[in-house]
């Protein structure tokens, strides 16, 4: 799980997989019904907090409380 991190580490046009979903079952399900699962693919448009993230053809803007614990794998192929 080394090669993981939470998505507030990536950069700007950074590609990358979403590996897992961490937190209280609350914020694992806010994520799921966002879309934000494991095994999507995205990539960050806007860091920051909130940050800015697309995919599926959608952007969606996650807030700092839920960005530790969305855990992604940085170096997706565009």
């Amino acid at each position: 799980m080394y090669d993981l991190v939470p998505i507030s580490r990536l950069q700007r046009g950074t590609r990358a997989m979403v590996a897992d979903v961490v937190g209280t079952l609350e914020q694992v399900q806010r994520m799921r019904e966002m879309g934000v699962s494991q095994g999507v693919e995205l990539e960050m448009v806007q860091p920051g907090s909130p940050c800015i993230v697309r995919f599926g053809g959608h952007r969606l803007c996650i807030r700092s409380d839920d960005m530790l614990g969305v855990l992604v794998r940085p170096g997706v192929p565009s």
